[in-house]
């Protein structure tokens, strides 16, 4: 039987939140144990948390670190305290009642080496497949690779969202923590490609969970100031990361360039995205990301040191 322990971080959306952990804590396969990130909201979620779901193993951080050090706190906290497989969520993701189920069947069931992360399907609140979590099949999978995968009705793939996704504990020992000096966007692409690059990673169709985003959008749209993360935490994980391989990293640059100019194409306020551009190219290329635990302690939020003994990012 797997310790499976779920990790959803939290940040001023409290009644989603509630939706979210009524959802997880209902699941057809219970879950073990259930860590609450809450990253300094301001809205009164952690006592909410307490109140509501007095179970849960409540984190509440006295900074905002964002959803980067948000998930590799929680990580953290699950592998200390046992954890097999560690379940990934944002606080606006609600899961379907057999959504854990499922993932489990995938992993347990797949004739082969365990994989280290199965991805569910992700819609939006309408039933439709939600263009900000869609997975691609791995680019170059054998044959064999295919088959194996859809054997358990999977598909393989390369990378994945932190919109539930269920990790190997082993795995994520061997590679370490996401980055949480990303703070936010593209966290869970640059972990994912390191945790998928020499295994097995799955998106399964079968567990389904409603991603509640304000709006149905892909990731072009417009994302104002915030497009300095989305360019200097792409320039880290270009030329900082070992996730991606050198011809993987032209591919995904020429793809993310595409994108760029979809989203500038369309904004109204270019002014804004080309001083993001500037300070993200320039701040990615200064220096690379802090280690995970020199940020989380700057931020007054240490978290337990796991046996990383594979290679990090440099």
């Amino acid at each position: 039987m797997f310790n499976v322990q779920a990790v959803v971080v939290a940040y001023n959306r409290r009644d989603l939140l509630a939706e979210a952990l009524t959802a997880i804590t209902s699941q057809s396969r219970p879950i073990d144990c259930l860590h609450v990130i809450d990253n300094a909201s301001t809205d009164g979620t952690s006592d909410m948390v307490a109140e509501k779901f007095p179970d849960a193993v409540l984190h509440t951080l006295p900074t905002n670190t964002g959803g980067a050090g948000g998930f590799a706190a929680g990580i953290a906290f699950a592998l200390a305290d046992g954890a097999d497989l560690v379940w990934l969520m944002d606080d606006d993701t609600v899961p379907s009642s057999t959504a854990l189920e499922e993932l489990l069947r995938a992993y347990d069931e797949y004739p082969g080496a365990r994989p280290a992360g199965v991805a569910s399907k992700v819609v939006w609140t309408d039933g439709r497949d939600h263009p900000m979590n869609t997975p691609r099949t791995r680019p170059g999978a054998s044959r064999a690779d295919l088959s194996a995968a859809t054997t358990v009705g999977c598909v393989p793939v390369r990378s994945a969202s932190f919109v539930s996704l269920l990790i190997d504990a082993d795995a994520v020992r061997s590679v370490g923590l996401p980055e949480a000096d990303f703070f936010l966007w593209n966290d869970d692409f640059e972990f994912s490609t390191r945790l998928l690059r020499d295994r097995v990673g799955l998106y399964c169709p079968a567990s389904v969970v409603e991603h509640r985003t304000k709006t149905f959008g892909s990731t072009d749209a417009d994302p104002g100031e915030r497009f300095y993360f989305e360019v200097r935490n792409k320039v880290w994980t270009f030329t900082r990361s070992n996730g991606l391989a050198p011809t993987e990293k032209a591919l995904y640059a020429g793809s993310t360039l595409r994108r760029w100019v979809r989203t500038f194409a369309a904004s109204e306020h270019r002014g804004v995205l080309f001083a993001g551009l500037r300070r993200g190219l320039a701040d990615g290329a200064r220096r690379a990301p802090r280690d995970v635990h020199e940020v989380m302690a700057t931020a007054g939020s240490p978290i337990p040191a796991i046996d990383a003994s594979g290679p990090r990012p440099s």
